[in-house]
């Protein structure tokens, strides 16, 4: 038990005059299936040889203000205009600040930081009127100062601004600032042009995210309310993994990534657990990034808008369940190895010509992002990496794979949101696929033994 103290809410605006301008979201950002609100969680000690007498209240505010300068957009609001199209109304309004104290510590919140985060509310108080997504500030920050002498940041951030990557390169400018640098190491990107769609549109590839589908389900999840759904998360480290990989066949285990491996494995324990009828079309959607090299999307360095697309892998409810975790594991990689420029391309031609369509959200439908390698745990505002950063929770359908190391090792963790049975259910599905079985446990024993002896 403790309590929290919040001063009244702020608007943190740029340090200096910024354009006074309207600028269009990209075709990518403003799909239905973004607007909503993402909140992240970082957690940071106390550091006294380094911030002896900063207060990282002041020093976050100071430099938020400035890295707006440059990121001024962020300061603005969405307006939306014919077809459903979103504008940014760059007019300084600022986005929403909370100082806050708490009278307990980090040792003494211990894994209650960790997603599905059950004391968000606290660290993160959703002020009434402010989470809107046309008209109302664009981010929200809580910074709460612990009497540990460490703090919470906590943000909230309306989808269709940023995506993952982008959110850090604006975090990592406020960090550098807090730490007394007098701009960005990387200058931000506007430039969503880049991503509108062709003239004339034209759709190109298949897309099962954004399709309908007949619901052969008994409805369960779909008519369930808020009250009977749940979140629990769930880890994988060395010894999961190393069940998964004797699972699947020698010909993919060269070329499947953790990602793929864990993914397939949800997917399977998912739709198992949900207990959806066998003729049901289930989906999983990839969230994979466009930037870099690999996709051959060309995108400035600094571009901190949505880069990404979900191709969506398509089986039978019955032949996802019944066949062995191979099987999931090919259609999740060729639904991966879908993803490039040409792609991404038609969905932004399809998000026009359909009217921005949000993709499919029946219980049938399940999306994954891997953020591990999007660097929250980077973010050093001078008090040094946190001890944990990332996502709160699941948010809906969309479960996103965290960095997190526990006692032991570094490993993956997953929050997954389901109607409270199925969630029974499917950690129990999870343990029988990720069971080591009784006689490698005995030789994993046998080899600790003769290694201790020698």
């Amino acid at each position: 038990m403790f309590q929290v103290k919040r001063l009244q809410p702020e608007l943190i605006t740029p340090a200096k005059p910024t354009p006074q301008e309207t600028k269009f979201l990209s075709d990518i950002d403003d799909q239905e299936g973004f607007r909503f609100q993402v909140p992240i969680i970082m957690c940071y000690k106390d550091n006294p040889s380094v911030n002896k007498n900063r207060n990282p209240v002041k020093a976050i505010k100071e430099a938020l203000s400035r890295a707006l300068v440059y990121y001024y957009p962020l300061a603005g609001r969405l307006r939306e205009g014919p077809n459903k199209k979103l504008v940014v109304d760059c007019n300084g309004e600022g986005i929403l600040f909370v100082e806050a104290s708490a009278d307990v510590t980090l040792e003494q919140l211990g894994d209650k930081i960790l997603p599905p985060c059950p004391l968000l509310e606290e660290f993160l108080f959703n002020f009434p009127g402010s989470d809107g997504i046309i008209g109302c500030p664009l981010l929200l920050f809580q910074v709460t100062c612990l009497t540990c002498g460490g703090f919470i940041l906590a943000l909230r951030l309306n989808h269709t601004m940023c995506d993952a990557p982008g959110l850090l390169l604006f975090l990592k400018a406020i960090a550098e600032m807090a730490r007394g640098a007098h701009a960005p190491s990387i200058l931000p990107v506007w430039e969503r042009e880049l991503l509108f769609a062709r003239d004339p549109p034209r759709i190109t590839c298949a897309h099962h995210e954004y399709e309908d589908v007949i619901d052969h389900s008994d409805g369960s999840y779909a008519s369930s309310n808020q009250s009977n759904m749940v979140q629990r998360s769930f880890y994988f480290g060395a010894k999961e993994m190393r069940v998964l990989r004797k699972q699947i066949p020698p010909h993919l285990i060269s070329t499947c990534s953790t990602f793929d491996l864990i993914t397939a494995c949800l997917w399977k324990c998912r739709t198992l657990a949900l207990r959806i009828n066998p003729k049901q079309v289930v989906r999983v959607s990839c969230m994979v990034n466009a930037r870099g090299k690999h996709h051959n999307v060309r995108l400035p360095l600094g571009y901190y808008g949505n880069a990404f697309a979900f191709p969506a892998a398509v089986s039978k409810a019955e032949s996802l369940c019944k066949n062995p975790l191979g099987y999931a594991l090919e259609l999740v990689k060729k639904a991966k190895a879908t993803m490039n420029e040409e792609y991404l391309r038609s969905v932004a031609d399809l998000l026009v010509l359909r009217g921005r369509p949000q993709y499919s959200s029946t219980g049938s439908n399940f999306l994954v992002s891997d953020i591990t390698r999007v660097g929250f745990g980077d973010v050093n505002f001078g008090w040094g990496q946190p001890v944990f950063a990332g996502p709160t929770k699941a948010v809906d359908l969309i479960s996103l794979y965290i960095q997190h190391k526990n006692n032991i090792e570094d490993g993956i963790l997953v929050p997954m949101w389901l109607p409270f049975s199925a969630m029974e259910r499917f950690q129990q599905e999870l343990e029988r696929i990720t069971q080591e079985p009784k006689e490698d446990i005995c030789n994993n024993l046998r080899s600790t033994r003769i290694m201790s002896m020698m």
